[in-house]
């Protein structure tokens, strides 16, 4: 397992590069606007970090900036940890096992999520090429919020 990123939603995002990027010293690696979704991500890294964030897109912050206007409150502008795994599926299944709730299961077998008990969003992502569709996540809908 390999820590990827954490996602922080911003209500301003020139304000926040100016704090991330101009005070606290990130460095902006990638930026994305997705005009259907509505929203611009951007990924940052510490500069120690700036090689690893553009080879192995790994550790960054993504901030995500939604551009219709809404308040964050009870910790939605918080998003969520992402971690690469090396079998999706098998850790699916384990974490199912252990009696945790798969939010939005892998049916595309590249990406899952999962809540911890204290309530985080957990991204996890299959390493490489997603893997081929598989029952039983090829059919399991969404549980709860993710």
């Amino acid at each position: 397992m390999q820590y990827l990123h954490t996602m922080v939603r911003v209500k301003d995002l020139d304000a926040s590069l100016h704090f991330y990027c101009d005070l606290l010293g990130l460095e902006e690696i990638s930026r994305k606007d997705s005009e259907k979704g509505r929203f611009t991500l951007v990924f940052l890294a510490a500069p120690d970090d700036r090689q690893r964030a553009l080879d192995d897109r790994a550790p960054m912050v993504e901030l995500t900036y939604n551009w219709d206007p809404e308040d964050y409150d009870g910790g939605r502008n918080f998003g969520h940890l992402a971690y690469r795994v090396d079998d999706l599926y098998a850790l699916c299944d384990k974490l199912q096992a252990g009696g945790v709730t798969i939010n939005r299961p892998p049916r595309d077998g590249h990406m899952a999520f999962v809540r911890s008990p204290d309530n985080i969003s957990i991204e996890l992502l299959q390493k490489g090429d997603a893997l081929p569709p598989q029952a039983p996540w090829q059919d399991m809908e969404n549980t709860g919020s993710w």
